[in-house]
């Protein structure tokens, strides 16, 4: 199988982006697909560059039987040539993405999360300033979208 490359884009790469990450690395291996699928995330801003993920989002990845590690880190122009996939969490980011001087001629690999919602498209709402409500719908939005996704994964590299 080929090696498929996936990249999950936030802003700041500590609630979303890396909560989708570790979301897909655990179903990968529960999938038994872990040695052709690699995973990442990063954000389209630079606040937060080599910082661990927020709390509330570890905690609540925790909460769902799901284990991260993380150090966060800014979007560069070589992630658009390197990844397959590259999943923006809401339209905001997905210019953001658009706007590297490569990004238009990648376009086709820029997708948002929610493509891949079963329960309808849209933006993944950012938790940052909510609360552990917020961080759960984020979770289960990211959960049902990853499975699909996977589905697809599947149905179109064997």
């Amino acid at each position: 199988m080929k090696k498929v490359k996936v990249l999950f884009v936030c802003l700041g790469n500590i609630c979303r982006s890396p909560l989708g990450a570790a979301i897909l690395r655990k179903k990968i291996k529960d999938h038994g697909i872990e040695s052709w699928v690699e995973v990442d995330s990063c954000g389209t801003s630079n606040y937060h560059i080599g910082g661990d993920a927020d709390p509330r989002t570890r905690a609540n990845a925790l909460k769902n039987g799901v284990s991260m590690e993380h150090c966060a880190r800014q979007l560069t122009e070589q992630d658009l040539d390197d990844f397959d996939y590259i999943f923006a969490m809401d339209r905001s980011n997905y210019q953001n993405i658009l706007r590297l001087v490569n990004g238009r001629k990648v376009e086709h690999k820029i997708r948002m999360m929610r493509e891949f919602d079963p329960m309808g498209h849209g933006e993944v709402p950012d938790p940052y300033h909510g609360g552990e409500k917020d961080f759960q719908e984020v979770f289960d939005i990211l959960d049902r979208s990853i499975n699909k996704f996977i589905e697809h994964l599947k149905a179109t590299n064997q």
